[in-house]
């Protein structure tokens, strides 16, 4: 995401009470699985062809879901480009979203969503307290929200939470948020809703990051792995965009893989790669992406100018529109990879900081409730912030730790064992603390 507001860059993110029980409503999409390194809906490929949808930017955290005249006015330009999925980065867990979301399912349009909110994400410069149970009582609300609707396509545990080599060492912190998001799923027997991070475009540590989301025991590894890539900047080809040297390095990777944010606007925008990102030069690795982005928010990305209550198509616009019209996914499974193995977890380098094997932080204690009660209601977009609050980890789990179980106090059976944290409390998953702490000592500047 192009960040706009320091607060947002500061978090850089990573309803009513809804119970476990609540049936999936009706509607007129298939909801969307994982095989292999391919999403499906029902026998079908899945390809995302979709954009990152957020009226009034990111320095201005709203809920476009829940605003039921915008949605609408939204979904008529959705169809005219062809969409089949729109992501969000920012929601109300207490609001209504189901006059949005419905709408979205009659266009035959998913959503892909982002857990987090500015004041309750995990804060790259201080995981260590941001990872509590306040934050996640927030994010499992969330869940319970959009849990209902056969058109909610993926969670995204995280966004850019790591922006560079330093921050590496957080990613403890965004593997284990989303453990207990895929924990918190099956727990409350919820359909099995893909949930994975995006990344940022960061090539020195991008591919470990990849490998890292997806190495260990099955209930830590991501469903999914997406990043953000502005590297083809038309004119350019598969070739000269590096695209290519991407998809050979990606092309053993066992899970789905698509582009949270595309679209270079160094120069005139025809969005040449559509062909190549839909086309067997890497429909057998990659599973589509979304365009960045919706709404001209200052930055010069937008496809179209908001204005009340119309929407005005700009430029970009047209060229997105011709370019998916012009482009049609392959026939069959478009060459996927069927095999799902774990990658091997990345050694630590000078790009990599993290030392700690496959440890992760275990749930915070307080946040083991909602496994089994639910969270309730959420504090929406209003609430005081979990940044600061909360209990926090006190231990590194044992692997196997987020399958799903109860997690009551009395004496815990087989799995739920491994919930508790491992008396032999590793200090490498505390170390992003210090590395920012240290560098905010010496004149760094604040993330």
């Amino acid at each position: 995401m192009k960040t706009v507001g320091a607060f947002v860059a500061l978090s850089g993110v990573l309803s009513a009470t809804v119970s476990a029980s609540v049936a999936p409503r009706a509607s007129k999409v298939t909801p969307v699985t994982v095989k292999g390194n391919a999403f499906f809906a029902g026998d079908q490929r899945f390809y995302i062809r979709g954009i990152d949808y957020q009226p009034g930017g990111a320095s201005d955290a709203k809920d476009p879901i829940a605003d039921t005249a915008g949605c609408k006015r939204d979904v008529a330009k959705f169809k005219k480009l062809g969409l089949n999925t729109i992501r969000v980065y920012t929601v109300d867990n207490t609001a209504n979203h189901d006059e949005c979301m419905n709408a979205l399912a009659d266009a035959g349009i998913y959503l892909a969503l982002d857990v987090n909110t500015p004041k309750y994400s995990i804060n790259r410069a201080k995981p260590e307290v941001s990872y509590n149970d306040v934050y996640l009582q927030s994010i499992f609300a969330t869940i319970d929200a959009f849990a209902k609707y056969d058109n909610t396509l993926l969670f995204f545990s995280g966004n850019e939470v790591i922006n560079d080599d330093a921050t590496t060492s957080c990613a403890p912190y965004v593997k284990a948020v989303t453990r207990d998001m895929k924990q918190y799923i099956a727990s409350r027997k919820y359909r099995q809703i893909p949930v994975g991070y995006s990344a940022a475009d960061v090539d020195s540590n991008r591919f470990e990051m990849a490998q890292y989301m997806n190495c260990g025991t099955d209930d830590e590894r991501s469903d999914f792995f997406a990043f953000n890539d502005y590297s083809w900047c038309d004119p350019s080809s598969f070739e000269v965009s590096g695209w290519d040297k991407k998809v050979e390095k990606y092309k053993d990777y066992s899970i789905p893989l698509f582009l949270s944010e595309y679209g270079c606007n160094t120069n005139t925008r025809k969005f040449e790669e559509v062909k190549s990102l839909y086309s067997t030069d890497m429909t057998g690795v990659y599973s589509g992406g979304l365009v960045y982005e919706y709404s001209e928010e200052g930055s010069k990305y937008g496809l179209v100018k908001l204005n009340g209550d119309s929407a005005d198509e700009l430029d970009d616009f047209k060229a997105l529109q011709s370019a998916f019209a012009g482009v049609k996914s392959p026939s069959g499974d478009g060459g996927y990879n069927s095999n799902g193995a774990a990658s091997q977890c990345p050694s630590k380098s000078d790009t990599w900081e993290v030392d700690m094997g496959n440890a992760l932080p275990a749930i915070p204690e307080p946040a083991k409730k909602y496994l089994d009660k639910g969270a309730g209601k959420g504090p929406g977009l209003q609430g005081a912030g979990s940044q600061d609050a909360g209990t926090g980890s006190t231990g590194t789990a044992t692997a196997g730790s987020g399958q799903a179980t109860s997690t009551s106090t009395s004496k815990p059976k087989s799995a739920a064992v491994a919930l508790y944290p491992s008396t032999e409390l590793s200090m490498a998953p505390f170390a992003c603390g210090f590395v920012l702490l240290m560098s905010s000592l010496f004149g760094a500047t604040l993330l």
